[in-house]
Protein backbone atom coordinates (compact mmCIF):
# COMPACT_ATOMS: atom_id res chain seq x y z
CA UNK A 1 0.00 0.00 0.00
CA UNK A 2 1.19 3.52 -0.76
CA UNK A 3 0.52 6.51 1.48
CA UNK A 4 1.64 9.89 0.22
CA UNK A 5 3.68 8.23 -2.52
CA UNK A 6 5.67 6.11 -0.08
CA UNK A 7 5.23 2.39 0.46
CA UNK A 8 3.44 1.72 3.72
CA UNK A 9 3.68 -1.99 4.43
CA UNK A 10 0.97 -3.68 6.43
CA UNK A 11 3.45 -4.25 9.26
CA UNK A 12 3.86 -0.48 9.66
CA UNK A 13 0.13 -0.05 10.15
CA UNK A 14 0.08 -3.01 12.51
CA UNK A 15 2.93 -1.57 14.62
CA UNK A 16 1.21 1.80 14.75
CA UNK A 17 -2.13 0.23 15.61
CA UNK A 18 -0.54 -1.50 18.60
CA UNK A 19 0.99 1.79 19.75
CA UNK A 20 -2.38 3.54 19.48
CA UNK A 21 -4.08 0.78 21.46
CA UNK A 22 -1.46 1.03 24.21
CA UNK A 23 -1.95 4.77 24.55
CA UNK A 24 -5.74 4.41 24.61
CA UNK A 25 -5.59 1.75 27.30
CA UNK A 26 -2.61 2.87 29.41
CA UNK A 27 -2.53 6.66 29.00
CA UNK A 28 0.52 8.44 30.40
CA UNK A 29 2.22 5.19 31.39
CA UNK A 30 2.35 4.17 27.73
CA UNK A 31 3.73 7.58 26.74
CA UNK A 32 6.57 7.33 29.26
CA UNK A 33 7.51 3.82 28.14
CA UNK A 34 7.15 4.46 24.39
CA UNK A 35 9.20 7.65 24.64
CA UNK A 36 11.99 5.71 26.31
CA UNK A 37 11.71 2.98 23.68
CA UNK A 38 11.69 5.19 20.58
CA UNK A 39 13.49 8.37 21.68
CA UNK A 40 15.99 6.78 24.02
CA UNK A 41 15.20 9.01 26.97
CA UNK A 42 13.27 8.56 30.20
CA UNK A 43 11.30 11.76 30.67
CA UNK A 44 10.13 12.90 34.08
CA UNK A 45 7.09 14.84 32.89
CA UNK A 46 5.02 14.99 29.73
CA UNK A 47 3.81 18.55 30.00
CA UNK A 48 6.39 21.32 29.53
CA UNK A 49 6.36 23.80 32.40
CA UNK A 50 6.13 27.58 32.18
CA UNK A 51 9.55 27.80 33.83
CA UNK A 52 11.09 25.68 31.07
CA UNK A 53 9.63 27.98 28.42
CA UNK A 54 10.94 31.06 30.24
CA UNK A 55 14.43 29.54 30.46
CA UNK A 56 14.40 28.90 26.73
CA UNK A 57 14.42 32.64 26.05
CA UNK A 58 17.69 32.99 27.95
CA UNK A 59 19.60 30.79 25.49
CA UNK A 60 18.07 31.98 22.20
CA UNK A 61 19.86 34.73 20.30
CA UNK A 62 17.79 37.92 19.96
CA UNK A 63 18.42 37.87 16.22
CA UNK A 64 16.66 34.51 15.98
CA UNK A 65 13.71 35.83 17.95
CA UNK A 66 13.57 38.80 15.58
CA UNK A 67 13.61 36.37 12.64
CA UNK A 68 10.72 34.43 14.16
CA UNK A 69 8.80 37.69 14.58
CA UNK A 70 9.44 38.62 10.93
CA UNK A 71 8.25 35.24 9.72
CA UNK A 72 5.25 35.35 12.06
CA UNK A 73 4.21 38.76 10.73
CA UNK A 74 4.34 37.62 7.09
CA UNK A 75 2.57 34.34 7.76
CA UNK A 76 -0.19 36.12 9.70
CA UNK A 77 -0.61 38.69 6.96
CA UNK A 78 -0.96 36.12 4.16
CA UNK A 79 -3.29 33.86 6.12
CA UNK A 80 -5.45 36.73 7.36
CA UNK A 81 -5.94 38.15 3.86
CA UNK A 82 -6.74 34.73 2.38
CA UNK A 83 -9.02 33.48 5.14
CA UNK A 84 -12.66 32.86 4.08
CA UNK A 85 -15.66 34.99 4.99
CA UNK A 86 -16.94 33.98 8.41
CA UNK A 87 -20.63 34.27 7.55
CA UNK A 88 -22.58 34.15 4.30
CA UNK A 89 -26.20 35.28 4.58
CA UNK A 90 -28.47 35.35 1.52
CA UNK A 91 -31.92 36.94 1.49
CA UNK A 92 -34.07 35.34 -1.21
CA UNK A 93 -37.09 37.45 -0.31
CA UNK A 94 -39.36 34.80 1.16
CA UNK A 95 -36.55 32.91 2.89
CA UNK A 96 -33.11 33.50 4.36
CA UNK A 97 -30.32 30.98 3.97
CA UNK A 98 -26.68 31.02 4.80
CA UNK A 99 -23.56 29.41 6.08
CA UNK A 100 -21.43 30.36 9.04
CA UNK A 101 -17.95 29.15 9.75
CA UNK A 102 -17.02 28.11 13.27
CA UNK A 103 -13.66 26.88 14.55
CA UNK A 104 -13.06 23.48 16.07
CA UNK A 105 -12.95 23.69 19.86
CA UNK A 106 -9.50 22.13 20.29
CA UNK A 107 -6.61 21.54 17.90
CA UNK A 108 -3.50 19.43 18.38
CA UNK A 109 -0.35 20.36 16.48
CA UNK A 110 2.38 17.86 15.69
CA UNK A 111 5.82 19.47 15.43
CA UNK A 112 8.47 17.06 14.10
CA UNK A 113 11.78 16.55 15.86
CA UNK A 114 14.46 13.91 16.00
CA UNK A 115 16.79 14.60 13.06
CA UNK A 116 16.10 18.34 13.35
CA UNK A 117 13.84 20.80 15.14
CA UNK A 118 11.28 22.86 13.29
CA UNK A 119 10.20 26.08 14.99
CA UNK A 120 8.98 27.21 11.56
CA UNK A 121 6.37 24.43 11.63
CA UNK A 122 5.08 25.87 14.89
CA UNK A 123 4.33 29.15 13.10
CA UNK A 124 2.82 27.42 10.08
CA UNK A 125 0.35 25.41 12.16
CA UNK A 126 -0.39 27.63 15.15
CA UNK A 127 -0.96 30.92 13.31
CA UNK A 128 -3.83 29.56 11.14
CA UNK A 129 -5.36 27.90 14.20
CA UNK A 130 -5.24 31.17 16.12
CA UNK A 131 -6.69 33.16 13.23
CA UNK A 132 -9.51 30.62 12.95
CA UNK A 133 -10.36 31.26 16.60
CA UNK A 134 -9.62 27.79 18.00
CA UNK A 135 -10.19 27.96 21.78
CA UNK A 136 -7.55 25.44 22.84
CA UNK A 137 -4.33 24.76 20.92
CA UNK A 138 -1.86 22.14 22.18
CA UNK A 139 1.34 20.83 20.63
CA UNK A 140 3.40 17.64 20.75
CA UNK A 141 7.06 17.44 19.79
CA UNK A 142 9.68 14.76 20.52
CA UNK A 143 12.20 15.33 23.34
CA UNK A 144 15.94 15.37 22.79
CA UNK A 145 18.32 12.88 24.42
CA UNK A 146 18.24 14.90 27.65
CA UNK A 147 14.45 15.02 27.71
CA UNK A 148 14.27 18.68 26.77
CA UNK A 149 12.72 20.54 23.85
CA UNK A 150 14.66 22.68 21.39
CA UNK A 151 14.72 26.17 22.90
CA UNK A 152 13.90 27.98 19.66
CA UNK A 153 10.90 25.69 19.18
CA UNK A 154 9.71 26.54 22.70
CA UNK A 155 10.08 30.26 22.00
CA UNK A 156 8.10 29.88 18.77
CA UNK A 157 5.35 28.06 20.67
CA UNK A 158 5.26 30.82 23.26
CA UNK A 159 5.10 33.55 20.62
CA UNK A 160 2.13 31.71 19.11
CA UNK A 161 0.46 31.42 22.53
CA UNK A 162 0.09 27.64 22.42
CA UNK A 163 -1.86 26.60 25.51
CA UNK A 164 -0.04 23.39 26.42
CA UNK A 165 3.17 21.77 25.17
CA UNK A 166 3.94 18.05 25.49
CA UNK A 167 7.37 16.41 25.17
CA UNK A 168 6.18 13.40 23.22
CA UNK A 169 6.52 12.49 19.55
CA UNK A 170 5.84 9.78 17.01
CA UNK A 171 2.68 7.75 16.57
CA UNK A 172 2.11 7.76 20.35
CA UNK A 173 1.83 11.56 20.30
CA UNK A 174 -0.88 11.36 17.65
CA UNK A 175 -2.74 8.75 19.70
CA UNK A 176 -2.46 10.89 22.84
CA UNK A 177 -3.99 13.93 21.15
CA UNK A 178 -6.67 11.81 19.48
CA UNK A 179 -7.89 10.07 22.64
CA UNK A 180 -6.43 12.04 25.54
CA UNK A 181 -4.40 10.84 28.53
CA UNK A 182 -3.97 12.02 32.11
CA UNK A 183 -1.60 14.74 30.86
CA UNK A 184 -2.53 15.28 27.21
CA UNK A 185 -5.77 16.95 26.24
CA UNK A 186 -8.02 15.29 23.70
CA UNK A 187 -8.50 17.43 20.59
CA UNK A 188 -10.98 17.64 17.73
CA UNK A 189 -8.44 18.03 14.93
CA UNK A 190 -4.78 17.09 14.52
CA UNK A 191 -2.50 19.00 12.15
CA UNK A 192 1.16 18.91 11.23
CA UNK A 193 3.67 16.87 9.23
CA UNK A 194 5.63 13.82 10.30
CA UNK A 195 7.36 10.62 9.22
CA UNK A 196 5.58 7.54 7.85
CA UNK A 197 4.69 6.34 11.37
CA UNK A 198 3.13 9.68 12.27
CA UNK A 199 1.27 9.73 8.95
CA UNK A 200 0.04 6.18 9.48
CA UNK A 201 -1.17 7.11 12.96
CA UNK A 202 -3.07 10.11 11.62
CA UNK A 203 -4.76 7.93 9.02
CA UNK A 204 -5.72 5.33 11.63
CA UNK A 205 -7.15 7.75 14.22
CA UNK A 206 -9.19 9.79 11.75
CA UNK A 207 -12.18 7.58 12.46
CA UNK A 208 -12.34 9.36 15.81
CA UNK A 209 -10.68 12.72 15.22
CA UNK A 210 -10.26 14.94 12.16
CA UNK A 211 -6.85 15.37 10.54
CA UNK A 212 -5.51 18.07 8.25
CA UNK A 213 -3.81 16.17 5.41
CA UNK A 214 -1.30 13.38 4.79
CA UNK A 215 2.07 15.18 5.04
CA UNK A 216 4.96 12.77 4.89
CA UNK A 217 8.61 13.03 3.75
CA UNK A 218 9.38 16.19 1.81
CA UNK A 219 9.66 16.43 -1.97
CA UNK A 220 10.27 18.91 -4.76
CA UNK A 221 9.68 18.78 -8.49
CA UNK A 222 11.43 21.30 -10.72
CA UNK A 223 10.18 22.16 -14.21
CA UNK A 224 12.99 23.82 -16.18
CA UNK A 225 13.73 24.82 -19.75
CA UNK A 226 17.08 25.55 -21.41
CA UNK A 227 17.20 29.03 -19.84
CA UNK A 228 17.48 27.63 -16.30
CA UNK A 229 20.77 27.57 -14.42
CA UNK A 230 22.03 24.24 -13.10
CA UNK A 231 23.30 25.83 -9.87
CA UNK A 232 19.83 27.15 -9.00
CA UNK A 233 18.16 23.80 -9.64
CA UNK A 234 20.87 21.99 -7.70
CA UNK A 235 20.21 24.24 -4.69
CA UNK A 236 16.46 23.55 -4.81
CA UNK A 237 16.96 19.81 -5.00
CA UNK A 238 19.72 19.47 -2.42
CA UNK A 239 17.85 21.64 0.08
CA UNK A 240 14.90 19.26 -0.02
CA UNK A 241 17.05 16.14 0.13
CA UNK A 242 18.67 17.31 3.38
CA UNK A 243 15.33 16.99 5.19
CA UNK A 244 15.23 13.23 5.47
CA UNK A 245 16.61 10.07 3.80
CA UNK A 246 13.15 9.52 2.33
CA UNK A 247 12.90 13.04 0.88
CA UNK A 248 13.00 13.14 -2.91
CA UNK A 249 13.74 15.55 -5.74
CA UNK A 250 12.67 15.34 -9.37
CA UNK A 251 13.73 17.45 -12.36
CA UNK A 252 11.57 17.56 -15.47
CA UNK A 253 13.41 19.45 -18.19
CA UNK A 254 13.62 20.02 -21.91
CA UNK A 255 17.42 19.89 -21.68
CA UNK A 256 19.24 16.58 -21.20
CA UNK A 257 22.50 18.47 -20.68
CA UNK A 258 20.94 20.48 -17.84
CA UNK A 259 19.64 17.29 -16.22
CA UNK A 260 23.04 15.59 -16.32
CA UNK A 261 24.77 18.69 -14.93
CA UNK A 262 22.33 18.94 -12.02
CA UNK A 263 22.66 15.23 -11.24
CA UNK A 264 26.45 15.50 -11.23
CA UNK A 265 26.33 18.40 -8.78
CA UNK A 266 23.95 16.53 -6.46
CA UNK A 267 26.07 13.37 -6.53
CA UNK A 268 29.11 15.42 -5.54
CA UNK A 269 27.31 16.02 -2.24
CA UNK A 270 25.21 12.85 -1.81
CA UNK A 271 26.60 9.60 -3.20
CA UNK A 272 23.24 7.89 -3.62
CA UNK A 273 20.61 10.65 -3.78
CA UNK A 274 16.87 10.13 -4.03
CA UNK A 275 16.92 12.21 -7.22
CA UNK A 276 16.00 11.62 -10.82
CA UNK A 277 15.57 13.72 -13.92
CA UNK A 278 13.34 13.24 -16.92
CA UNK A 279 13.81 14.84 -20.33
CA UNK A 280 10.66 15.94 -22.16
CA UNK A 281 10.10 17.42 -25.60
CA UNK A 282 8.11 20.45 -24.49
CA UNK A 283 6.83 22.47 -21.55
CA UNK A 284 3.40 20.97 -22.22
CA UNK A 285 4.83 17.51 -21.55
CA UNK A 286 6.56 18.82 -18.44
CA UNK A 287 3.26 20.19 -17.13
CA UNK A 288 1.53 16.89 -17.86
CA UNK A 289 4.21 15.01 -15.92
CA UNK A 290 3.99 17.42 -12.99
CA UNK A 291 0.20 17.22 -12.79
CA UNK A 292 0.43 13.44 -12.82
CA UNK A 293 2.94 13.43 -9.93
CA UNK A 294 1.16 16.23 -7.99
CA UNK A 295 4.25 17.29 -6.01
CA UNK A 296 4.37 18.90 -2.60
CA UNK A 297 6.66 21.69 -3.84
CA UNK A 298 6.74 22.67 -7.50
CA UNK A 299 9.44 25.02 -8.80
CA UNK A 300 9.06 26.47 -12.31
CA UNK A 301 12.15 28.04 -13.85
CA UNK A 302 11.44 28.90 -17.45
CA UNK A 303 11.26 31.94 -19.70
CA UNK A 304 7.45 31.78 -19.64
CA UNK A 305 6.91 30.52 -16.09
CA UNK A 306 3.53 32.27 -15.67
CA UNK A 307 2.19 30.58 -18.80
CA UNK A 308 3.41 27.23 -17.51
CA UNK A 309 1.83 27.90 -14.11
CA UNK A 310 -1.58 28.53 -15.71
CA UNK A 311 -1.67 24.86 -16.75
CA UNK A 312 -0.76 23.50 -13.31
CA UNK A 313 -3.68 21.82 -11.54
CA UNK A 314 -2.09 19.63 -8.88
CA UNK A 315 0.64 20.91 -6.55
CA UNK A 316 0.94 21.77 -2.89
CA UNK A 317 2.73 25.09 -3.37
CA UNK A 318 4.34 26.60 -6.47
CA UNK A 319 7.50 28.73 -6.69
CA UNK A 320 7.99 30.79 -9.84
CA UNK A 321 11.33 31.98 -11.17
CA UNK A 322 14.95 31.74 -10.00
CA UNK A 323 14.48 34.16 -7.11
CA UNK A 324 11.62 32.21 -5.47
CA UNK A 325 13.31 29.42 -3.51
CA UNK A 326 11.22 26.88 -1.65
CA UNK A 327 13.16 27.94 1.45
CA UNK A 328 11.39 31.31 1.36
CA UNK A 329 8.03 29.56 1.65
CA UNK A 330 9.43 27.19 4.25
CA UNK A 331 10.18 30.03 6.61
CA UNK A 332 9.14 33.59 6.05
CA UNK A 333 7.40 34.68 2.83
CA UNK A 334 3.95 33.87 4.22
CA UNK A 335 2.50 30.85 2.45
CA UNK A 336 2.20 27.62 4.42
CA UNK A 337 4.80 24.85 4.30
CA UNK A 338 2.54 22.11 5.67
CA UNK A 339 1.54 20.55 2.36
CA UNK A 340 0.24 17.27 0.94
CA UNK A 341 3.01 14.97 -0.28
CA UNK A 342 3.43 12.14 -2.73
CA UNK A 343 0.41 12.76 -4.97
CA UNK A 344 -2.07 13.82 -2.31
CA UNK A 345 -2.04 17.33 -3.82
CA UNK A 346 -4.51 15.86 -6.32
CA UNK A 347 -7.14 15.87 -3.56
CA UNK A 348 -5.83 17.94 -0.62
CA UNK A 349 -4.87 21.57 -0.16
CA UNK A 350 -2.10 22.82 2.08
CA UNK A 351 -2.81 23.82 5.67
CA UNK A 352 -4.67 27.13 6.07
CA UNK A 353 -7.12 28.91 8.35
CA UNK A 354 -9.86 26.82 6.71
CA UNK A 355 -8.20 23.69 8.10
CA UNK A 356 -9.47 24.64 11.55
CA UNK A 357 -12.94 25.81 10.49
CA UNK A 358 -16.13 23.91 9.82
CA UNK A 359 -19.33 25.22 8.29
CA UNK A 360 -22.87 25.28 9.64
CA UNK A 361 -25.66 26.00 7.19
CA UNK A 362 -28.93 27.58 8.27
CA UNK A 363 -32.27 28.73 6.88
CA UNK A 364 -35.40 30.60 7.85
CA UNK A 365 -38.42 30.00 5.59
CA UNK A 366 -41.48 32.22 5.60
CA UNK A 367 -44.95 30.72 5.19
CA UNK A 368 -44.89 31.87 1.57
CA UNK A 369 -41.60 30.07 0.96
CA UNK A 370 -42.92 26.83 2.44
CA UNK A 371 -46.05 27.14 0.27
CA UNK A 372 -43.83 27.60 -2.77
CA UNK A 373 -41.65 24.56 -1.96
CA UNK A 374 -44.13 22.45 -0.04
CA UNK A 375 -45.65 20.30 -2.77
CA UNK A 376 -42.24 19.37 -4.17
CA UNK A 377 -41.09 18.31 -0.69
CA UNK A 378 -44.29 16.31 -0.08
CA UNK A 379 -44.05 14.54 -3.45
CA UNK A 380 -40.38 13.62 -3.03
CA UNK A 381 -40.79 12.48 0.59
CA UNK A 382 -43.66 10.13 -0.34
CA UNK A 383 -41.69 8.84 -3.33
CA UNK A 384 -39.01 7.79 -0.87
CA UNK A 385 -41.56 6.20 1.46
CA UNK A 386 -41.07 8.78 4.24
CA UNK A 387 -44.67 9.64 5.09
CA UNK A 388 -43.95 11.67 8.21
CA UNK A 389 -41.52 13.84 6.27
CA UNK A 390 -44.37 14.64 3.95
CA UNK A 391 -46.81 15.25 6.80
CA UNK A 392 -44.34 17.60 8.57
CA UNK A 393 -44.84 19.97 5.66
CA UNK A 394 -48.46 19.13 4.84
CA UNK A 395 -49.73 19.83 8.36
CA UNK A 396 -47.95 23.17 8.52
CA UNK A 397 -49.67 24.29 5.34
CA UNK A 398 -53.22 23.43 6.46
Amino acid sequence: MEIGGYVMYDEIFEKVRLIIDRVRNEGDMALFELTEMFDGVRIESIKVSREEVDRAYESVDDRLIDSLETAKENIERFHYITMPERDIRIDFGDCIMGKKLVPVDAAGLYIPGGRASYPSTVLMSAIPANLAGVKTVVACTPPDKEGGINHLTLVAMDLCEIDEIYRVGGAHAIAAMAYGTESVKKVDKIAGPGNIYVTAAKLLVQRDVAIDLPAGPSEVLVIADESAEADVIFLECISQLEHDPMARAILVTTSAELGREVEEKIRSVISDPNFKFTVVASMAEAVEASNRIAPEHLVIIAENHWQVFEKIRHAGSVFLGKFSPVSAGDYASGTNHILPTGGYARMFSGLSVETFLKSVTYQELSKEALERLGQAVINLARAEGLEWHAKSVEERLK
